[in-house]
């Protein structure tokens, strides 16, 4: 396994798990089908030498010793393999005692070889028989059953009489089972193996909705988790709700404290600029003019406060066309004097803005009032979907705007128009609140031939 593979397997929960199931199940299937395997060949063994055994007690019966010395074996109901040449299936008679001597008789089976057995031992086991492991001319393993057997007539030596087969027997029984045994020890393995797929994909399934419902949260689609989860997964549930819940009473806290901070501050400031505007002297320009920086400093720094809070805040989510058509009518009744056409753009798409309501109107309120007060006949709206923002576009016929102050006008202090009261923030404070959600504004040659201000904002998917 490289490094990649193991980077993959350590990065995913579900390939570890299917991973280690896996490798567990087919070593358990491994050593069953070698266990079943041994035990089968054992069983066949037993069987081979239940059958040898079977000729030998066959063999003891009709083995007979004749006057003149010699050993005679009585037709019997013997396997047709002793009668085959090198079948595989052998008997042998050898003398033992004074006189020992080799193979006296045998099967026709061994031809014109013999056993090599081994020297007859003193006795065999209870069960009258011996089981020895011997080799043929060919080097061919050979199963043998073993006893000595002393006849009952005079002068009878003792013999030892011997059934063998060649273990080659067990060869095709063995390969036939082993054959079946993988075949089905494997559709074993592939039903576990698919069995486990199936498991591990409803075991996960939950991960998986949690997964969806965090990133529906986090696009704003949703404000908490919704769903039934397995009880596991529940408790991890409800505190990520629990914590929702207290990071959007935080940023309500931080919404509410700004405008209190604002409401307190403005209020001085305006009785400072009141009563400086009575007066002519110097003094009371300075006041007034260091009053307009003050309150565009706390308006300044107030909306990067509001904006911070709510970039931080999770499952907002403002439809955008309501407000852009509320702003139209606005403006409409704003500029009547002048008989201004504000219109939103047919092909305008009904898309969301994750952000607040507030931030929104404030910024479209801005840019459709800047496009008014240069527009000569008429402004057009439009919303669309760009590379997965946001982006609302406010185009007016008015002279446009030079290409070398369309950067300069979004900074602080430089005014190409005249500002109205009422009008919002100003433009370098729709740059700062539009880089804390993380988007863009840019001035821009619009089609009607006067300038086109583009905004681009996070949108809920």
């Amino acid at each position: 396994m490289n490094g990649a593979s193991l980077r993959l397997l350590a990065g995913s929960l579900r390939l570890r798990l299917l991973a280690g199931t896996l490798a567990w199940m087919l070593l358990s299937i491994a050593l069953t089908g070698w266990a079943l395997r041994a035990l089968f060949q054992d069983h066949i063994t037993q069987q081979l030498q239940a059958q040898l055994v079977q000729q030998l007690d066959q063999l003891s019966a009709t083995v007979d010793w004749t006057p003149q010395g010699g050993t005679s074996v009585a037709p019997m109901a013997a396997d047709p393999r002793l009668d085959q040449p090198l079948s595989g299936l052998y008997w042998q008679i050898d003398r033992l005692g004074a006189m020992p001597q080799s193979a006296v008789a045998r099967s026709r089976s061994l031809w014109d070889q013999s056993l090599a057995l081994p020297a007859a031992p003193q006795g065999y086991p209870a069960r009258g028989y011996g089981v020895l492991e011997l080799h043929d001319a060919q080097g061919h393993r050979l199963l043998a059953v073993a006893r000595t057997l002393q006849l009952p007539e005079d002068g009878a030596p003792p013999l030892r009489l011997a059934v063998a087969g060649d273990e080659a027997l067990l060869a095709e029984p063995l390969q036939r089972f082993t054959r079946l045994l993988r075949i089905a020890l494997g559709m074993l393995a592939l039903g576990l193996a698919l069995a486990v797929a199936l498991q591990l994909q409803l075991a996960l399934r939950p991960l998986k909705l949690l997964r969806q419902g965090l990133a529906a949260v986090r696009g704003g689609a949703a404000a908490r988790i919704e769903g039934r989860f397995p009880q596991e997964l529940q408790p991890l549930v409800t505190e990520f709700n629990h914590v929702l819940l207290e990071n959007a009473d935080m940023v309500q806290r931080a919404r509410t404290q700004a405008g209190n901070l604002a409401h307190a501050v403005h209020t001085p400031l305006s009785v400072l600029a009141n009563a400086a505007a009575q007066d002519a002297s110097p003094l009371a320009q300075l006041v007034q003019e260091q009053v307009g920086a003050a309150r565009r400093q706390v308006d300044y720094h107030l909306a990067r406060a509001r904006a911070a809070a709510a970039v931080r805040a999770t499952g907002l989510a403002t439809p955008v066309l309501e407000p852009v058509r509320a702003l139209l009518r606005t403006m409409t009744r704003l500029h009547d004097a002048r008989d201004l056409s504000f219109a939103l753009a047919p092909q305008a798409q009904d898309l969301a803005f994750r952000g607040e309501a507030q931030d929104l109107y404030e910024l479209l309120g801005n840019l459709i009032d800047n496009a008014g007060k240069w527009a000569r006949t008429r402004i057009v709206a439009d919303v669309q979907r760009e590379d997965g923002q946001l982006c609302i576009t406010v185009d007016d016929d008015g002279p446009g705007i030079p290409e070398e102050q369309r950067e300069r006008m979004f900074e602080r202090g430089v005014q190409l128009d005249e500002r109205r009261p009422g009008s919002g923030l100003g433009l370098d404070i729709v740059r700062a609140l539009v880089d804390s959600y993380g988007g863009s504004v840019q001035a821009q040659e619009s089609p009607l031939g006067g300038a086109r201000l583009r905004l681009c904002l996070p949108l809920v998917e």
